[in-house]
């Protein structure tokens, strides 16, 4: 009878054990749990909500229900790159990630069932939104992080107003970012998903996309070559217009100066003239004398032919020359 009820009590002890542990369940604190039977979700006898997000022991019926545990922390999505076009047709591959976690969790449950299908169903939103974002802007519009960065090219270069071919950017690759989270954030609703952010991790180009790129750098460091010849050339010809007009005021001095001085030389001669010639009848009719042959001089050559009258003063030294009355000769006759 001892061994009989020892017996029993063991066998109540493993029922009791197995009941114990099918009811009983711990949740952590990084988890949250769905209870469902057969399969459904079902809610608690209090108050009838499936879902139970508080750490530690929990119960539930044995052998018809289940627990199915969901991530609670933030999730991390890592979609494949993705070869799309962009407004201006050229191709480029993308690839993002992104960081979401479950919101809802019964909702996450009953479209999703498990992580793996949430995160196909991202790879569907995600990359749906990027390349709807992406086909709807330039290629200058994912390269550059944003709209402040509007070229390479120096500030004081821009402030002269040269023309310039390259892109103007109006958005740039954070905006870019946060277009492609609002799309994508609405369908993720949908499955009691929270899309927290969305970024561009890599962007691969192809040959001809990366053709253009440099062909878009050289456009940029030419502007800046012409830019800085074009004030060197300003420069050199300021330096060179400063040099003509300092050589000019030098020659204007210079010619000033010699005038002056030969102003000064030739009033000075005249007056030495006018105090030898004047200091006798005989030196003033040399001096005149002398100005006659030196206007001859100046006035005919081998070649010139002359028709002058009888009576001109000009030419009275070719008609006759008188000698001085001290001399005892006799005066040549025309």
């Amino acid at each position: 009878m001892k061994k009989l009820s020892f017996s029993s009590l063991l066998l109540l002890g493993v029922i009791a054990a197995i009941l114990f542990s099918s009811s009983a369940y711990v949740i952590d604190e990084t988890e949250q749990v769905i209870i469902t039977e057969f399969g459904k979700a079902v809610g608690k006898p209090i108050n009838s909500n499936p879902q139970v997000n508080e750490a530690g022991l929990h119960f539930k019926k044995p052998f018809v229900q289940s627990v199915n545990r969901i991530e609670k922390r933030v999730m991390e999505w890592d979609g494949p790159a993705t070869e799309m076009p962009t407004r201006d047709k050229l191709y480029i591959t993308v690839d993002n990630f992104a960081r979401w976690r479950i919101a809802d969790p019964q909702k996450y449950f009953e479209s999703l069932r498990d992580q793996r299908t949430g995160l196909s169903r991202l790879d569907d939103a995600i990359g749906g939104a990027t390349r709807s974002v992406i086909a709807k802007h330039d290629l200058i519009e994912v390269i550059r992080s944003d709209k402040s960065r509007k070229s390479t090219l120096p500030d004081d270069l821009i402030e002269t107003g040269i023309p310039s071919n390259l892109p103007s950017i109006r958005y740039g690759r954070q905006v870019l970012d946060v277009e492609i989270l609002a799309a994508a954030k609405n369908k993720a609703t949908l499955w009691g998903i929270e899309l927290i952010d969305v970024r561009f991790k890599r962007i691969n180009y192809k040959a001809g996309v990366i053709d253009k790129i440099y062909d878009r750098m050289r456009t940029e460091r030419q502007q800046i070559a012409s830019k800085y010849i074009s004030e060197g050339e300003g420069e050199a010809a300021k330096i060179k217009g400063k040099t003509e007009k300092e050589l000019l005021e030098i020659q204007s001095k210079a010619y000033r100066q010699e005038q002056e001085i030969k102003g000064k030389a030739d009033a000075e001669a005249t007056q030495i003239y006018a105090i030898a010639y004047n200091s006798s009848a005989k030196a003033a009719d040399f001096y005149q004398f002398l100005k006659t042959l030196d206007t001859y001089e100046k006035t005919i050559d081998k070649d010139t032919t002359t028709v002058f009258t009888t009576d001109s003063d000009l030419f009275r030294l070719l008609k006759k020359v008188e000698k001085p009355t001290n001399e005892n000769t006799v005066k040549p006759t025309p």
